[in-house]
C-alpha cells in the first residue's frame, strides 16, 4: 500500500461523499454519533469539544461515514460559535442529501460553568 496515498486520503476536508440509498421506498432513520468533535472558540481561540448527534431519514442519498469523519475534522482549527458551526453542518448535509428529515444535536462540553446544546431540525420525522 502506498503510505503517501493513505496520508492524503486521511486529511480533513469539506468534501462529503454520498452513496445511493439502498431502500428509498422506505422511511428509516440513520443515527450517527460523533463524540469527539472540536472547533475553536472565536473569542478565546481555546478548543471547544462537543458530541455531534446526527439523525436523518434519507431520500435518494446517504452520507458516506469516512467522508463525514474527515468533514467534521476540518472544523478543528476553525473558530466558530456553537450556533454557527451546528447550522453550517446542517446546511451542508441538507444541501448534499436533500433528506426527508434531518436533526443535528451538538452537545458542547462545559465552558465557564455553562453547557450548551444546539439542535437544528429540517423536515418532518
Amino acid at each position: 500500500m502506498n503510505e503517501k496515498l493513505g496520508a492524503v486520503i486521511n486529511r480533513p476536508t469539506k468534501f462529503l461523499e454520498t452513496f445511493e440509498n439502498p431502500n428509498p421506498e422506505r422511511n428509516y432513520h440513520i443515527r450517527i454519533d460523533t463524540p469527539e468533535f472540536t472547533c475553536l472558540c472565536p473569542k478565546t481561540g481555546q478548543p471547544d469539544f462537543a458530541e455531534i448527534k446526527l439523525d436523518y431519514v434519507p431520500d435518494q442519498q446517504c452520507v458516506e461515514l469516512k467522508s463525514l469523519k474527515l468533514y467534521y475534522w476540518s472544523f478543528r482549527d476553525e473558530g466558530h460559535f456553537h450556533e454557527k458551526v451546528t447550522n453550517m453542518i446542517a446546511n451542508d448535509l441538507i444541501t448534499l442529501l436533500a433528506p426527508r428529515y434531518l436533526k443535528i444535536q451538538a452537545v458542547f462540553n462545559v465552558r465557564g460553568g455553562l453547557y450548551t446544546t444546539i439542535e437544528v431540525e429540517h423536515g418532518h420525522p
